[in-house]
C-alpha cells in the first residue's frame, strides 16, 4: 500500500495555480487509471485503487497548504504506514527550473510549509518527495503571490506534458521503486 499525496490548496480560488500542481499531478494520475476522487478521510480527498500492481491511496489534503502535516499524520495513522516505506508527496519547488522533477528520500523542508508541515507532524523528514519545478518568482516579486499565481502563457502550454511526466514518474517509484526514479528523473 502506498500513499500518494499532492499537496495544495482547495477550492476554485487556487484551482491550477503554481502552488497546486501537486493536486494537478495526482489528477492526471487518477485520470490515467480511472480513479477517482470520491473518499473523504481526515480532511482529504481520495481516490484509491491499484496502480503497477501496488494498492494506493491518491490523497489531496484539504486543510490548506500550511497544515497539510495533519491530514497526512492522520493518514499514515490510519493506513498503518510507515512514511518512510510507504509516503510519496507530490508538491511545488521555486529552487527548480519549471518542469524538471527531483526525486528525494529525505531533506528538509526548506522555504515549503507545506513541507514544513509534513515534517513537523511526522516527527521526521525521511520520507520519500517528488519536487516538481516551478522556476523562481520574476524579479522582486514576493514568493507568496508568486507561488499562488497562474502559470504564464507559454508554461501553460506545456502544462499538459508536465502532468503526464509526473504521473510516469509516480509509476516508476511504484513499478520499479525510488532508486530507479531517481536514477531517471533527478537532473544530473
Amino acid at each position: 500500500m502506498w500513499l500518494i499525496v499532492g499537496l495544495g490548496n482547495p477550492g476554485a480560488t487556487y484551482a491550477h495555480t503554481r502552488h497546486n500542481i501537486g493536486f494537478d499531478g495526482l489528477d492526471a494520475l487518477a485520470t490515467r487509471h480511472q480513479l477517482a476522487f470520491r473518499g473523504k478521510r481526515a480532511n482529504s480527498l481520495l481516490a484509491e485503487g491499484h496502480i503497477a500492481d501496488q494498492r494506493v491511496a491518491l490523497v489531496k489534503p484539504q486543510t490548506f497548504m500550511n497544515l497539510s502535516g495533519q491530514a497526512v499524520t492522520a493518514l499514515c495513522s490510519w493506513y498503518k504506514l510507515d512514511p518512510a516505506q510507504a509516503l510519496l508527496v507530490v508538491y511545488d519547488d521555486m529552487d527548480l527550473p519549471f518542469a524538471k522533477l527531483r526525486f528525494r528520500e529525505r531533506g528538509s523542508a526548506g522555504t515549503h510549509n507545506g513541507m514544513r508541515s509534513l515534517v513537523a507532524q511526522l516527527g521526521g523528514n525521511v520520507f520519500p518527495r517528488l519536487r516538481v519545478g516551478i522556476g523562481q518568482a520574476p524579479g522582486k516579486m514576493d514568493a507568496a503571490a508568486y507561488v499562488l499565481s497562474r502559470f504564464s502563457k507559454d508554461e501553460e502550454a506545456e502544462r499538459p506534458q508536465l502532468l503526464a511526466t509526473i504521473a510516469d514518474a509516480v509509476e516508476v517509484v511504484l513499478r520499479e521503486g525510488l532508486t530507479p526514479a531517481m536514477n531517471r528523473y533527478n537532473p544530473a
